[in-house]
């Protein structure tokens, strides 16, 4: 079915009625729950330091514990049906996002339904390939927004790192204890770096101890500039010395692995180059055959054969796209 094919006002309607769709999901899915605001305002509360009522922390536990115990009906059938559910918990957390799994299934949702009502509408394809075309792209578009920020803030998180220890080790140095260190670092240094640092101190003004509190937190980062500096912590912890100077020459090696980094990424910016030119040329030249001849390169998409191709020739692109992507990704 296409444009041609289609009544103007169906359409109209259809689009409005997939627009409405996605709105609702994302008003539904974006309000807050009232456990998580009181969570939230009370350990705000106790890091800015206002003094808070009388047994808070207790009260903070208490309500924590009840938020985590109800459980919507969205989270029981993904809890009961979803295969590596803390997995994927913990790469939405890594890109820094918070909230239920079920606003995530509730956004993919909608847009394999928006995505595949366009291609239903716009394009010459038959009605048994929209499911497919709704289950690709409902997961495979979120999946690669949810990893390109994880990337973009590990990125981050590892450029203003090293700053945060030169703050720690300055804060050490005047006498102040590594807890309260890594408060001021929470306090000074940008986000990734800063959130997280006061995730830490939330969680030991709660009970936690401080290398359990690290360990969590090296575990859901997944960062391998985080993880030297918790062994360098408990290291120091059980054999003592100065923790100044081991977090000094921490923050010494970090920067010059980035240093390295970024020479390798210099060094290897002509192959990627190369790949994506390469990458490119095919969709290149098929949308100048479109414009010089549209018959010749139409029997691609309304011939079963031409499906054929494009099926092998995008898996043959996708194979030779991961080829290029491993010889020009080192690991330091």
């Amino acid at each position: 079915m296409n444009l041609a094919g289609m009544d103007q006002q169906t359409m109209i309607v259809a689009m409005v009625i997939a627009v409405g769709f996605i709105i609702l999901v994302l008003l539904a899915l974006a309000m807050p729950g009232g456990k998580e605001s009181k969570v939230k305002g009370r350990v705000e509360q106790i890091r800015s330091g206002r003094r808070p009522e009388a047994g808070a922390e207790a009260k903070i536990r208490a309500v924590k514990s009840q938020a985590d115990s109800e459980i919507d009906a969205i989270d029981k059938l993904i809890k009961s049906v979803l295969p590596r559910r803390e997995l994927l918990k913990k790469r939405l957390e890594r890109a820094g996002i918070e909230g239920p799994l079920g606003r995530y299934l509730g956004i993919c949702l909608g847009v394999g339904v928006t995505i595949s009502l366009v291609v239903f509408v716009f394009l010459p394809v038959p009605v048994l390939a929209i499911p497919f075309i709704t289950i690709i792209a409902g997961l495979g578009l979120p999946h690669m927004v949810i990893g390109m920020m994880g990337t973009r803030r590990k990125n981050k998180f590892i450029e203003l790192f090293p700053e945060a220890i030169d703050l720690m080790t300055r804060g050490l140095k005047s006498g102040l204890p590594i807890g309260e260190s890594i408060k001021n670092a929470g306090e000074e240094v940008a986000d990734p770096v800063g959130i997280e640092m006061r995730r830490i101190t939330d969680a030991v003004r709660l009970g936690t101890k401080l290398d359990k509190a690290l360990w969590e937190t090296a575990e859901r980062l997944d960062i391998q500039d985080f993880k030297f500096f918790t062994v360098s912590l408990a290291i120091q912890s059980e054999t003592g010395g100065n923790l100044a100077e081991t977090l000094q020459n921490l923050s010494n090696v970090l920067r010059g692995r980035r240093q390295l980094k970024l020479k390798i990424k210099a060094m290897s910016s002509e192959a990627k180059a190369s790949a994506y030119i390469i990458g490119c040329l095919p969709f290149v030249v098929g949308f100048m055959i479109y414009l010089v001849n549209p018959e010749y390169i139409s029997k691609l998409f309304t011939d079963p054969r031409g499906h054929m191709m494009l099926g092998v020739g995008a898996v043959m692109f996708m194979i030779g796209g991961g080829v290029m992507y491993k010889m020009v990704k080192f690991e330091i």
